[in-house]
């Protein structure tokens, strides 16, 4: 299936007004640009680009560039947005929202080739690396020195650090170490004019709006990511993980809440129920609880001291919230095994189903229990099963629908049984996206959430970084178009209140 393209881009003048003129344009000015092993545009080389980790969405791209340096990149976008030719960067294409499908007549701009750590500063204890690195080779580069880098994403041996920018992404420790937000200090970009920008600094503060924090988690709509500064961590000398055990999954929920409201922040508290725990064990053996109806997995870190004094209290906590069983890690191998069930959670899931669709919704912790028992009902409202893993500590919900993607009906209902698990999180006071990001995937889930003046802010800003709306367009901002058709706007005899003022 393929995403609708809504976007009006400004189109070129003259000879390259047709899309064949500008795709010849376009192929001519980037042989310019780079050598011919990095330009791809015949169909055999360019199919591997059609979609990123949500295939569902799948869209052959006009051609794929990439580029190894920003002088490259720069020239890139300058030629695209004189032929007007729409550009989605790309990392590694692990995106589970859509947000790297490429447009028809549109190039793909792969940073694969930014693969370069460029320092590490034990002293001011940050990297610096190009957009390309991977999310695990920056702690792996950074651990001589007793470092690691936070957001731990479950994807983090593939995913790198610009998609990681662009989504926000988090991981199983972002609650008490934040997420990609909280821990990039500085990103130099460029912008579709083909500007070099540089955003944050590694001054406590910098001068000026915080367009930092506007540029995390755009999805690659306004600059393209060329350099990132890290902030690292000291690894703690100590961490061990609580496996609580509830026989009902209300009670493992409501758990969450309650270690909070005692003042504890947990390095790691994440939540799984049954079935996921039955697909996980099957894969990594991690030893779970198989009779448990839920499992929750609550980490300490730092001093002996403080560990054993935050593992007593919060045993004290579950114990008092319904929990029936309590097994404590007793070295770090343990430790291990019981997150590597965790993040291979999404690899079991296919290992039971030929297809699965996961879900990104958050919600306020207090909720968790009552969202799983809604997810229940729709299990059985749209006939398919669902396995619920999840970022527990902050409500990032991680419902896994599966189904099987040969079934039309199948995929149309596993589409539904999303949407609606969306709107719930946003009906309960949450939103429809905790990492995953927008992309294609949650365009009509947008419709809900907000409002149309909150949606034109959105263009607004858009507006401001990339006027011709050529950098990834169609992604992450529903059009009011759009907003009608899912029946989320009224719109009376085809007019919205006030048609005089400008629409972006």
């Amino acid at each position: 299936m393929n995403a609708p393209h809504e976007a009006q881009t400004i189109a070129p003048d003259g000879a390259h007004a047709t899309a064949e003129g500008r795709r010849s344009a376009l192929l001519a000015g980037l042989a310019q640009i780079l050598p011919d092993a990095a330009l791809l545009w015949k169909p055999e080389d360019t199919v591997p680009y059609e979609c990123d980790g949500l295939a569902a969405y799948r869209q052959v791209p006009m051609a794929v560039a990439l580029p190894d340096t920003e002088e490259q990149v720069c020239a890139i976008l300058r030629l695209c947005h004189k032929l007007g030719v729409p550009v989605v960067p790309r990392g590694a294409g692990t995106s589970l929202s859509g947000g790297a499908m490429p447009i028809a007549e549109g190039l793909v701009l792969s940073l694969a080739k930014f693969k370069r750590i460029l320092s590490v500063d034990p002293y001011s204890r940050t990297a610096v690396v190009q957009p390309g690195v991977r999310n695990l080779a920056i702690s792996d580069a950074a651990a001589p020195h007793n470092l690691y880098y936070a957001p731990d994403p479950s994807s983090q041996i593939a995913c790198t650090i610009g998609g990681n920018v662009s989504e926000n992404s988090g991981g199983v420790h972002c609650l008490k170490y934040g997420l990609t937000v909280h821990n990039v200090l500085r990103v130099r970009a460029v912008t579709m004019e083909g500007e070099v920008v540089v955003f944050g600094s590694e001054a406590p503060d910098s001068p000026g709006l915080d367009l930092l924090a506007v540029l995390i988690g755009s999805e690659g709509m306004l600059a393209v990511v060329t350099e990132v500064t890290v902030r690292l961590i000291p690894k703690p000398q100590l961490a061990q993980v609580i496996m609580a055990c509830f026989d009902d999954v209300e009670k493992g929920g409501n758990a969450v809440a309650d270690v909070i409201a005692a003042g504890i922040i947990p390095a790691g508290l994440e939540m799984m129920d049954k079935p996921a725990t039955a697909a996980v064990e099957q894969f990594v053996h991690a030893g779970y609880d198989l009779d448990a109806a839920a499992i929750l997995l609550c980490e300490s870190d730092g001093t002996p001291e403080e560990v054993a004094e935050e593992i007593e209290r919060m045993s004290a906590v579950l114990t008092a919230s319904g929990c029936t069983r309590i097994v404590v890690s007793q070295n770090e191998a343990e430790r291990l095994r019981f997150w590597s069930g965790r993040k291979n959670a999404f690899p079991a899931a296919g290992r039971i189903s030929p297809d699965y669709y996961c879900m990104d919704g958050t919600i306020p912790r207090k909720h968790i229990g009552t969202l799983l028992r809604r997810i229940e009902a729709m299990e059985q409202k749209y006939g398919l099963r669902c396995i619920n893993v999840f970022h527990a500590g902050d409500g990032n919900m991680h419902p896994l629908v599966l189904f099987d993607g040969a079934d039309q009906d199948q995929w149309h209902r596993a589409e539904l049984f999303g949407a609606d698990i969306l709107e719930t999180c946003v009906e309960l006071g949450g939103t429809v996206t905790g990492e995953h990001g927008v992309g294609v995937e949650k365009l009509n889930s947008m419709c809900v959430q907000f409002s149309p003046a909150e949606r034109d802010a959105f263009f607004g800003v858009k507006a401001a970084f990339d006027p011709a709306r050529l950098l990834n367009p169609d992604k992450a901002i529903p059009t009011l178009a759009r907003c009608a058709e899912y029946g989320k706007m009224h719109v009376k005899r085809g007019l919205l209140p006030h048609p005089e003022l400008p629409r972006f």
